[in-house]
């Protein structure tokens, strides 16, 4: 099984020395990934293209998904190769991949060539269209816009038939360029931000401001391990969580209520700023856009700036929300952002929309800032990786767990949709609800509460997690289902 992968154009637009440096990044970048269903992949390539080579063919479709996704593809291709002999080998190899459609169909071939041969590009494409149209039955051939194209590409002695294209995720590789700190609260736009810094090769830390719910803070963990899982290109990165509960209860008894949302944004920064240097961020990032909010207008924003001379970057400023809410249900967010568990700890009756810099600071003094060194004295670091077991051991509680049920409980799979659609769960003898995780707390009312339920995930981390959850809710007949 073999796969060319092509560079995004910006790429091979960089000078040699920086080409070369992110090619080698992303074949860096392509072998992380792959291995974490083929040990023996084999990832090389420098200049024009990267070639992936394994001998696990039952893996096609898993490739194609995991290489989708990884930052600065253009697009990848599937390729059959073979050593050339002659044109009429040619023929016969294409008939194999492309033979049952070329039926009835109008097509043509595309040939491209790489090195000295006794034919010219075009020579080849006549020769091999003539005997696809024969052998295979096919309409006719139609070089502008036809239904069916061969691509080929001769390349010295070997010839590749190319029998699949997919488009790629474009943008440059991460780990290409600086790290930033992202500030996400799991909404729309800080998870669109978020993967948007990613998809430009920026190695993207997380940072997550906790006004005061360990559901909202397991939300923001379970969305912000989605987006590096598909995104991140196996890149390490920190998931900070920093306990802002006092920092609100300051605000909300001590500052002006018109003036409370800008405020906390300027303590978001001042917090961010001095976290970002703990992971080695060049930058900050924020979902906001100009005028979303009443925070979010250029004066206040210009004002909630002065407190940091870090650069912060805003990919959303002028996006509008129905565009920000298309772009998270195309990457997977918007449903955890939809059901995300909100905490509006500090909400103005009348807030302002052109703060002014001395009110602002006039309020601040009222204001202890030990309760903010506090709050950034407590931060917790993790990686990203182990971000979910860490949230497990905060919830293991006394959960039960069954590996065979034998009784009439129900089994709830609270798998990602994504994950349901490539592997239904079916469980004999048992009824099987599919509730993804981040519908549990609006959809479970709906159950019968009579009955005993098992959640399912598949490792059993995110089933874990959620039945603690409910049954500190006071969610009663509830366990794990880990077969």
């Amino acid at each position: 099984m073999k796969f060319v992968v092509k560079f995004f154009a910006e790429i091979t637009v960089k000078s040699r020395p920086v080409r070369k440096a992110f090619i080698k990044q992303l074949r860096h970048n392509i072998r992380l990934v792959l291995r974490k269903v083929d040990d023996d992949v084999t990832v090389a390539g420098n200049w024009d293209f990267i070639e992936i080579m394994s001998d696990k063919d039952e893996l096609r479709e898993e490739f194609v998904e995991l290489l989708q996704n990884i930052a600065g593809i253009a697009h990848f291709q599937f390729v059959r190769e073979f050593t050339f002999t002659d044109l009429d080998g040619i023929a016969e190899e294409a008939k194999k991949s492309y033979g049952e459609v070329l039926k009835d169909a109008v097509f043509a071939v595309r040939v491209r060539r790489v090195g000295n041969h006794s034919f010219s590009s075009v020579e080849a494409e006549y020769h091999i269209g003539g005997c696809l149209k024969e052998w295979c039955e096919a309409k006719s051939v139609r070089l502008k816009n036809p239904d069916v194209l061969v691509p080929i590409e001769i390349r010295k002695d070997k010839v590749w038939i190319i029998e699949q294209k997919t488009d790629g995720l474009g943008g440059y590789p991460i780990g290409s360029q600086d790290p930033v700190l992202s500030l996400i609260s799991g909404g729309f736009d800080s998870t669109v931000s978020s993967y948007l810094t990613m998809s430009r090769g920026l190695k993207t830390h997380f940072c997550f401001f906790n006004l005061g719910g360990d559901a909202h803070e397991i939300g923001v963990k379970q969305v912000s391990n989605f987006i590096w899982k598909k995104y991140g290109s196996e890149i390490n990165v920190k998931f900070v969580t920093v306990p802002f509960e006092d920092v609100v209860t300051e605000i909300l008894t001590k500052v002006d209520n018109s003036q409370m949302g800008v405020i906390l944004k300027r303590m978001m920064l001042r917090a961010a700023e001095q976290v970002m240097q703990k992971v080695g961020a060049q930058a900050l990032v924020t979902g906001e856009s100009v005028a979303q909010v009443s925070s979010q207008t250029l004066i206040n924003l210009k004002v909630i700036d002065q407190v940091t001379d870090e650069l912060v970057l805003r990919p959303l400023v002028t996006e509008n929300k129905q565009e920000i809410i298309d772009l998270a249900k195309r990457i997977g967010t918007a449903p955890f952002a939809a059901s995300m568990p909100e905490y509006c700890g500090v909400i103005s009756v009348k807030p302002t929309t052109r703060a002014k810099l001395f009110k602002i600071e006039h309020q601040e003094t009222k204001f202890d800032f030990a309760v903010l060194e506090a709050a950034i004295e407590n931060a917790r670091i993790e990686s990203i990786q182990n971000v979910l077991d860490d949230v497990e051991k905060q919830y293991q509680g006394d959960v039960p767990v069954v590996r065979m049920p034998v009784s009439d409980e129900v089994i709830v799979d609270i798998r990602h949709p994504d994950e349901v659609y490539k592997q239904p769960l079916k469980v004999t003898g048992h009824q099987v609800v599919e509730m993804p995780f981040f519908t549990l707390n609006s959809r479970w009312s709906s159950l019968d509460q009579d009955l005993s339920y098992l959640l399912y995930c598949g490792k059993g981390v995110m089933s874990r997690i959620h039945a603690a959850s409910l049954l500190g809710q006071g969610k009663q007949n509830i366990g794990v289902y880990l077969p």
